[in-house]
């Protein structure tokens, strides 16, 4: 159901799968909003997703801000009048760090972007798509292989990644009535900034280091596209794109 007119917001826009996801739903169609929190890179997207045809509006947005995420989506509503697609996308994680040792702060800034950021986008979305006319729409949660399995000493993303589990699940659930459909993608090994360190190993629950595949990022960008594409009486609650070689299955 690819076509014109739609609008969809991207936090975490600027680089990596939220890159991708902007320019697969731009070639289908999408006017782009583009939120994160370094505007370079999401200027660069938006020129990418405008000479492909699509409008783009760049947002520097601090998701784990209360007051920011609501400038974001009234903002989105002032430009183009309604929302259509909510990707949450925005995330981070820490470094490989003992649990007891791990800083409270290091545990907060995790939990403040990746739980409760995805947490505010949702709440000014859903108020935007039980609003407008025609009513409803999609928001898809970014969550992660890890939202199943944890890697060694990553307490803090691994908590929030679970965590999404249960928010696509309640907003799925509370939206049906609004005609809002929300599903979850869980990505594991994409080739991006944040898995570069991949390539020259990472620790495994045996002790051991490993390097590990990764696939291309535009994978998980035409997987977004397609949870998109469905009409909202159908929906893709969870969906797993992956690097057929990763440690995933069996892992651990």
């Amino acid at each position: 159901m690819a076509g014109t007119g739609r609008i969809a917001l991207i936090t975490g826009a600027g680089t990596g799968v939220g890159k991708s996801a902007a320019l697969a739903l731009a070639r289908d169609g999408f006017s782009i909003v583009l939120a994160g929190r370094r505007k370079e890179p999401l200027d660069a997207v938006a020129a990418a997703v405008t000479a492909l045809g699509p409008k783009a509006l760049a947002v520097p947005t601090d998701v784990a801000d209360p007051a920011q995420v609501e400038a974001l989506f009234a903002r989105t509503l002032e430009t183009f009048g309604r929302l259509d697609l909510l990707f949450n996308n925005a995330g981070r994680g820490t470094p490989a760090t003992p649990m007891e040792d791990l800083p409270f702060e290091m545990w907060k800034a995790v939990v403040d972007i990746n739980l409760t950021g995805t947490f505010l986008c949702t709440q000014q979305a859903i108020r935007i798509m039980k609003a407008q006319t025609p009513r409803g729409g999609r928001i898809i949660n970014n969550g992660s292989i890890s939202a199943h399995a944890p890697r060694p000493n990553s307490a803090a993303y691994t908590s929030t990644k679970h965590a999404i589990t249960g928010l696509t699940k309640s907003t799925s659930l509370d939206g049906r009535k609004y005609d809002i459909a929300c599903g979850q993608i869980d990505i594991g090994n994409a080739a991006t900034e944040m898995t570069e360190r991949m390539t020259k190993g990472v620790p495994q629950p045996n002790g051991t280091m490993m390097v590990e595949p990764r696939m291309d990022a535009a994978h998980v960008g035409s997987a977004v596209a397609y949870m998109a594409s469905l009409p909202l009486d159908a929906n893709v609650q969870f969906m797993t794109v992956m690097a057929t070689n990763m440690p995933f299955v069996g892992r651990g």
